[in-house]
């Protein structure tokens, strides 16, 4: 390496053969270290980055480029002087030119927080709004990459992201995601994952919700449910669980968004996607449940929906899918039994109980205390659906847990009142939470 870089800065004749040969030798972690600590290295790529030999130029980028690839933090530092000049290229050069300069951007934004605090104040954020409205596929995904390490950073929700709410990028990257999810772009995954990791900051639902947002993405999401393949390909569901998250903590955020968002289409999209997924990505059950979730946490309008749909047997099919999708299915029977005696009776008569049943002697406290949690709504507002319970043998199961520590407090309560006369009970019912997942 040190021969390779005599020879560029003596500008001998094959001084492309060498850079060449330098860019694949920077593959190597080892030999990134060792270059950046050579005197003059950096300096010297930066000198024939930055020149008038088209090939020259485009060499020394991919060895920059290789560079930022590494892990090693002071690589990254290594390399802060070039950072003016990526951004400065980001315009009027050619596509594969200002294509890596995004992506030695995101790459080098990823491990320093160093070249995050120079890249700040030396523009990046109206540079890369300005890219936005770039023709070029592969420069939008490039932008949307350095993006969203961007916005993945520690400092984001405070320095970052009011950067650019400021900008015109979240109108874009909203037009831009709903284009181009269903042709499954690159570039529109890339900023659905950026409206994710702005929607979780906490600050920019409001812009978000003002810009349509909402009956957008809701928009979106009917259309890619109704367009699913019976056999659904491979990476479809990449495109799918971004979209799905921005719903969920959208609707989590922001309470007054379920009156936006009140279309029982919703469910049956959000069950059209389970069937679709399920057997091959079992996440995906959870992705839905955290949406389901939150649509049925406030308002009774999906949970009514869904119970008169006839999708409570398709719900509870999902209680053995993991430890998370079974709390998340409790929970949103919490929320409905929540909601009254109507919803309780529906419940009931819609064999609940049967599956509960089950479920009450898993070894898992958090999930038992789940469903306690929803046994004792189903009793608050129902009293027909204790004697049920008792009739099926249930207070045996109650009395396993009365030694459980974290449970035993509820399970004693619940079997009090399974010895009142129905109806007599003195518990408060439990309230129901939205829950953001980031």
């Amino acid at each position: 390496v040190l021969q390779l870089l005599k020879g560029m800065q003596r500008g001998s004749e094959d001084r492309k053969g060498s850079l060449s040969c330098l860019r694949r030798a920077l593959q190597n972690k080892e030999t990134q270290q060792k270059f950046v600590r050579l005197d003059g290295s950096i300096r010297m790529l930066i000198g024939l980055f930055t020149s008038s030999m088209a090939d020259m130029q485009m060499e020394a980028a991919r060895c920059l480029h290789e560079l930022s690839h590494s892990s090693d933090p002071t690589v990254a530092e290594a390399c802060l002087p070039v950072t003016s000049y990526l951004l400065t290229y980001l315009s009027g050069h050619s596509i594969e030119f200002m294509e890596l300069c995004l992506y030695t951007l995101g790459n080098l934004v990823v491990e320093s927080e160093a070249v995050r605090r120079q890249l700040l104040p030396q523009g990046i954020i109206p540079v890369l709004a300005s890219c936005i409205q770039s023709p070029h596929e592969a420069v939008l995904e490039g932008l949307g990459y350095v993006l969203s390490q961007l916005l993945q950073a520690k400092e984001a929700p405070a320095e970052i992201v009011p950067l650019v709410l400021d900008s015109v990028l979240p109108q874009h990257m909203l037009r831009l995601v709903c284009s181009g999810l269903k042709a499954g772009t690159g570039a529109a995954v890339e900023f659905a994952w950026c409206l994710h990791y702005i929607i979780c900051s906490h600050t920019a639902n409001t812009v978000l919700l003002s810009l349509g947002a909402l009956p957008a993405l809701t928009s979106l999401f009917l259309e890619m449910a109704s367009e699913i393949p019976q056999d659904a390909p491979e990476g479809l569901e990449l495109l799918v669980c971004p979209v799905l998250r921005c719903l969920s903590n959208l609707l989590a955020e922001e309470p007054g968004c379920h009156l936006q968002a009140q279309d029982e289409r919703l469910l049956i999209a959000l069950f059209l996607i389970l069937q679709s997924f399920l057997q091959k990505h079992p996440f995906m059950a959870q992705e839905c449940l955290w949406l389901l979730n939150n649509l049925t946490a406030d308002k009774p309008f999906f949970c009514w929906a869904l119970l008169s749909l006839d999708l409570l047997p398709a719900l509870l099919q999902l209680l053995p899918c993991s430890q998370m999708a079974s709390v998340l299915v409790l929970t949103v029977l919490c929320n409905i039994a929540e909601k009254g005696p109507p919803y309780c009776q529906q419940l009931h008569q819609q064999q609940a109980l049967a599956l509960l049943l089950p479920t009450l002697v898993l070894p898992d406290p958090q999930v038992v205390g789940q469903c306690l949690e929803l046994l004792h709504l189903l009793f608050l507002h129902y009293p027909e659906a204790a004697a049920d319970f008792l009739r099926q043998g249930g207070h045996r199961a109650l009395e396993q847990h009365q030694s459980t520590p974290e449970l035993q407090e509820r399970a004693r309560a619940l079997l009090d009142m399974l010895g009142q006369p129905l109806g007599a009970t003195t518990l408060n019912p439990c309230h129901p939470t939205s829950s953001a997942f980031s």
